[in-house]
């Protein structure tokens, strides 16, 4: 067999042979060009019309006490939730109410719907403040409330998450009992501002 070492020169090549390289160039899809890139289709808009802003709801709540309670049967153990809740607009108007359920989500909105069947409405001075003092018990729990000008809030336990949801500003609060039990706390302050009702107060021209 006779080999042909024969190099190949520029010289040789004919002038009108297709360049391969520039071919593959100019099949290949450019990159800025968008519809070549996806198949000759214009990209989706993923994203979906811009959601309105969430409403404010008309009333706040706050946990006091979150327990997990057992009842024996005889089948076995149930296990369930026990919830309590405080709820206030922030402008007068406060309640306390309980929940119990498997669910924890689904006992907090049963101790919400409560505490909105259960809300009173309290007549407050123009400083949001108590005009006078008051006093009250429920169960082994007993509070006394009093204004205290300047001085913002003074209180603890979930008194002070009652006042607080109840849009006082102005206003002290002392237990007077050694009880520790915050949804008995919660319901002596609902007791004590429950006496506001009652009150009428002057309004300053």
């Amino acid at each position: 067999m006779i080999m042909d070492d024969t190099k190949t020169t520029p010289d040789m090549i004919p002038a009108d042979a297709p360049v391969v390289e520039a071919a593959l160039q100019d099949a290949r899809p450019q990159r800025g060009d968008r519809n070549n890139d996806r198949g000759g289709r214009r990209p989706s808009n993923r994203r979906g019309p811009r959601r309105e802003g969430r409403q404010k709801p008309e009333f706040d709540q706050k946990i006091v006490s979150l327990r997990r309670v057992v009842r024996v049967t005889s089948g076995g153990r149930r296990f369930a939730f026990s919830v309590c809740v405080v709820a206030g607009n922030r402008k007068g108007m406060v309640g306390v109410g309980q929940g119990k359920a498997t669910d924890t989500p689904l006992a907090i909105d049963k101790a919400f719907r409560d505490a909105k069947k259960n809300m009173i409405t309290i007549n407050l001075t123009k400083g949001m403040s108590v005009p006078h003092e008051i006093d009250a018990k429920f169960a082994a729990s007993r509070v006394k409330i009093m204004p205290a000008p300047g001085k913002g809030i003074l209180a603890g336990s979930s008194v002070r998450t009652v006042l607080e949801l109840a849009g006082m500003r102005e206003v002290s609060a002392k237990l007077l009992s050694r009880s520790k039990n915050n949804i008995n706390n919660a319901y002596v302050a609902i007791a004590a501002l429950e006496q506001l009702k009652r009150t009428k107060i002057k309004k300053s021209k």
